[in-house]
């Protein structure tokens, strides 16, 4: 049965009960509109299909990222000291263009304009990629399930991000140097005031490993007569077993040795450098040899494509180095495994 209070303001209550469902409750500027919604609840509990959105209604976005950052972040993603992980800018962003949204009011519409607007930009924000935009557009998805999984708040229209376009999701980069590009690189990072460049940096041609898999291996998950390291901290959360080359084993038997007499101390990091002064080292060697557009992360490419051509590895194979979770993500290394392919066959 609906009952309806006007209050003090002028506005109209409307509340709806009925036996084994919770009270529904909503105000309204005028008592038409709150007997048309009544009427649509009862309608709704006649048929067995009514579903409460309250909690939508009251939760707005920005609510929701709160609770993303203390229930599921910690558990979820990595923790880096610098704490520039790109989840947190992705919520940011998120946050200041549509958290003050209801979760009940984005709809696709909310989404698509979302989208445009990340891509044209606009006077007080840049315009942005299309890779950068689908990852947020992801990241909104991840909020909503979020919200309907682990929170129990159900949305009206189900998550609004399943039914919009994305923006492609681009070409990988494929930057590769030139023999005369690496002469040059590895000299200068040679000269580098800092002496931890360079074993990182064979360490990663090497192995190609990802930035943070190096820096946080420790000395207790490298096995250096059996040749492989234990990588904890990698990208998709699972660990994995990295096969080490005679020269990457060389890398690490060159590292200095501990002042103190003894075994090195398992939990010290065979490279203890800050991530930060890596990659700016990395950077000023790269502007001494005048090589534009190489990025650290173009190392691990570099890492894979020589791997693949010296024609010894099985896409399998290659996965299993790289730590890749799909084989699709290798397709681009899938030529020079044709070659090999046509050289067996004749």
């Amino acid at each position: 049965m609906a009952s309806f209070d006007k209050r003090e303001s002028g506005w109209w209550q409307a509340k709806v009960r009925r036996r084994g469902y919770p009270t529904q409750s909503k105000t309204f500027a005028t008592h038409l509109e709150a007997e048309i919604w009544a009427r649509k609840i009862e309608s709704d509990l006649d048929r067995g299909i009514f579903q409460s959105a309250s909690d939508a209604e009251k939760t707005t976005l920005s609510d929701l990222i709160d609770r993303f950052k203390k229930e599921y972040a910690p558990f979820h993603y990595r923790k880096r000291e610098d704490e520039k992980e790109a989840w947190r800018f992705q919520l940011a962003r998120l946050d200041s263009l549509i958290g003050k949204y209801s979760l009940a009011a984005i709809d696709q519409k909310v989404v698509g304009a979302y989208r445009d607007l990340r891509l044209a930009g606009n006077s007080q924000m840049p315009a942005v990629g299309d890779s950068t935009v689908r990852k947020e557009i992801f990241m909104l998805s991840k909020l909503m399930k979020f919200a309907q999984i682990e929170c129990g708040i159900l949305l009206p229209r189900g998550n609004p991000v399943d039914n919009v376009r994305k923006p492609s999701e681009g070409k990988g980069r494929e930057r590769r140097l030139t023999k005369k590009e690496f002469t040059l690189l590895e000299t200068e990072i040679t000269k580098s005031r800092n002496k931890m460049l360079y074993p990182v940096f064979q360490f990663a041609i090497e192995t190609a490993a990802r930035q943070n898999e190096i820096l946080s291996l420790t000395w207790q998950h490298v096995n250096l007569d059996r040749k492989f390291a234990l990588l904890k901290e990698t990208k998709n959360g699972e660990e994995r077993a990295a096969p080490l080359s005679s020269k990457a084993v060389d890398v690490l038997n060159a590292l200095p040795k501990p002042k103190l007499p003894g075994k090195r101390n398992p939990t010290d990091r065979p490279f203890p450098i800050d991530r930060t002064c890596l990659l700016s080292a990395f950077r000023y060697a790269c502007q001494r040899a005048k090589i534009q557009d190489f990025t650290w992360h173009d190392l691990r490419h570099e890492a894979m494509s020589r791997l693949s051509e010296k024609n010894d590895f099985s896409i399998l194979e290659l996965a299993s180095i790289s730590g890749h979770k799909t084989l699709q993500m290798l397709k681009k290394y899938t030529h020079l495994q044709a070659e090999k392919l046509a050289a067996k066959m004749g």
